[in-house]
């Protein structure tokens, strides 16, 4: 078996890049009486504890793609985000740690020459480089001429004549996906169900993947549109060859899309930290949770249901 450098060994015993990590991250039980009455008891996955700076799935994501791109010679990673990405902010830091360069593809061309916000000044102090794209660019970013395009722009190859090695938006790819089922792993005989919150797919495509006979995992999509389904197929296709574990989505609860918050939503996230002193991020985590609760309360859950919450990111700075 391969000895982590935190002297901890995967479920997949698969070497990692030495960032210490904390794993398997923490079970807290959540004493909550809006979940106790009606039978539900409520545990976190404190994945936002693995690493101060890849915190939640960010670590789970990233790992696995910087071991590919280390083993591949790659000097440099490429990824992409919009102004508040907690994926850019984790790849920027994931590079100060490892020694490589980072390029963020930022969304929103007239971004360029503005003051930094606190997210991409963050990104920036870790070292990465930040170019702007217009919102047409960036929604072709997956076709390949446009890519092709981006690269000859930001990204001519090293020295070695290595191009960047190119990691999506949110970090769901294949490798990601494989990384992701370490979560399920890590969880099996743990909970009945298991609530995640997505964005791009590529947690929940892993997570039911790694979960047990019996167990199901639940998705609630912090952005509208109804497409992350198919996402999930087919990263779960490209990952393992065909569809994995019991998963299910509810879309209810992204409050109007990406980055959209509501007063009942801030005022929930504040009233949980308050009762049981877990900091929530807010754009991710707390639609979890609210959209949990939600569920409980309509009687999703049968009366004795183990729920765990993966707590999958920190606050924004």
């Amino acid at each position: 078996m391969t000895r982590l450098h935190n002297e901890q060994v995967t479920s997949h015993s698969r070497p990692r890049p030495p960032l210490h990590p904390r794993l398997p991250s923490p079970v807290e039980p959540v004493a909550d009486d809006r979940f106790h009455r009606h039978g539900v008891r409520l545990l976190l996955k404190r994945d936002d504890l693995i690493h101060p700076d890849l915190p939640g799935n960010k670590w789970r994501k990233l790992a696995p793609n910087l071991e590919a791109a280390t083993a591949a010679g790659h000097g440099t990673l490429l990824t992409f985000g919009g102004a508040y990405s907690n994926h850019l902010r984790a790849t920027a830091a994931a590079g100060r740690l490892m020694g490589l360069r980072t390029i963020g593809v930022v969304r929103g061309q007239e971004l360029a020459g503005q003051p930094l916000n606190a997210s991409l000044a963050r990104c920036a102090d870790d070292g990465m480089r930040l170019h702007f794209v217009d919102r047409t660019t960036y929604r072709e970013k997956r076709d390949p001429a446009t890519l092709a395009r981006i690269l000859r722009e930001v990204a001519p190859p090293d020295g070695d004549g290595k191009t960047p090695y190119v990691v999506p938006e949110g970090g769901s790819n294949t490798e990601a996906v494989r990384g992701c089922a370490e979560l399920g792993q890590e969880l099996r005989g743990a909970a009945d169900a298991v609530g995640v919150a997505c964005g791009t797919g590529g947690t929940l495509a892993g997570l039911a993947a790694g979960l047990g006979e019996g167990q199901r995992a639940l998705g609630i999509p912090v952005l509208k549109g109804g497409f992350l389904g198919d996402e999930i197929r087919t990263l779960q296709e490209a990952a393992f060859g065909g569809p994995r574990g019991d998963w299910s989505l509810d879309e209810r609860f992204h409050c109007g899309g990406y980055g959209r918050t509501t007063p009942a939503l801030l005022a929930f996230a504040e009233d949980f930290e308050q009762r049981h002193g877990v900091p929530i991020e807010r754009l991710y985590v707390a639609k979890l949770l609210y959209g949990l609760l939600t569920l409980t309360e309509e009687g999703a859950f049968a009366p004795g249901t183990r729920l765990m919450a993966v707590v999958t990111g920190t606050p924004s700075p």
